[in-house]
């Protein structure tokens, strides 16, 4: 059975209905550029939430909060580090930039609790190479490349050629990513062979709000496939 990450959550009433639709993860963009930008102070009062039982109190315990953020060359700021230390336990930072070997490396040192995910572009089965560079990742998610041009890695609704995952394995957890829907996303899994799927535009009725049947439909549709 595969697992589910709704992701570019933006307000309580999308995040109750992807846990209530069985989501595994839940994430928050922490990107400015993105249209599914959540301040930080948000972000803590949901992932809160999550934590103090009050949508599903008989599978709370089995969200993760995932924040993700583009880190690519900026300065670790203390700001940055007092909204991950108020984190709950059961948390992950996704790193959805162009974040070196380094940083993730320093990340990882400075906050071993949370899970480190590397979003890593993808078109090509070469694009997979870079993977080994990155160590201190607790986990890698694939993702189509942005176009040219694009003010930001993620987010765009981009599939890429999912054969190139076939006979993957990177040794540690990996998550499919980009351009999936309700309707393809059975059909990525068999393909890939990806144990866990990440979706966001997919299924929302419009930028940064999320269409509760799509989620729903989607959810259904990757646990059946997986």
């Amino acid at each position: 059975m595969a697992s589910v990450k709704i992701c570019g959550l933006t307000n309580e009433s999308d995040l109750e209905s992807a846990i209530h639709a069985g989501a595994s993860r839940v994430g928050f963009v922490l990107v400015p550029a993105s249209p599914r930008y959540v301040e930080p102070r948000r972000v803590r009062e949901m992932a809160a939430n999550v934590y103090n039982m009050k949508y599903d109190p008989e599978r709370w315990a089995d969200v993760w909060i995932v924040a993700t953020f583009s880190l690519s060359g900026g300065p670790h700021t203390e700001a940055l580090d007092g909204f991950l230390t108020g984190l709950p336990e059961a948390a992950a930072v996704q790193l959805h930039g162009r974040e070196t070997p380094d940083e993730v490396a320093y990340l990882k040192k400075r906050f071993p609790r949370l899970a480190i995910v590397k979003a890593i572009g993808v078109s090509s089965r070469a694009d997979l190479d870079q993977l080994k560079t990155f160590d201190a990742a607790d986990m890698f998610l694939l993702d189509a490349k942005a176009p040219a041009g694009a003010d930001r890695e993620g987010g765009h609704g981009r599939a890429f050629d999912w054969t190139i995952l076939q006979g993957f394995d990177p040794g540690k957890p990996w998550v499919l990513s980009g351009g999936l829907t309700p309707a393809n996303v059975a059909e990525a899994i068999r393909v890939s062979g990806a144990k866990s799927v990440d979706v966001s535009s997919g299924v929302e009725a419009r930028p940064g709000v999320k269409d509760p049947a799509k989620v729903k439909a989607f959810i259904e549709a990757a646990k059946a496939a997986g």
